[in-house]
């Protein structure tokens, strides 16, 4: 929980940063970025089963 709580005040954090700044914010767009994290969370999860299924 310690970890989602500061990577959400991070986000944060670099979100109002950035908005003061008037750059443009440096994330995906939303659609296009929950597909990446999702295929990276995937990708993992595959490995660690490919790793115990064929490898142990």
């Amino acid at each position: 929980m310690t970890e989602i709580l500061a990577a959400l005040a991070t986000g944060l954090l670099v979100g109002l940063l950035f908005s003061a700044f008037k750059l443009p914010l440096p994330a995906p767009p939303v659609l296009s970025g929950i597909a990446g994290i999702f295929g990276i969370y995937l990708g993992g999860t595959a490995y660690q089963w490919i790793l115990e299924r064929f490898f142990s």
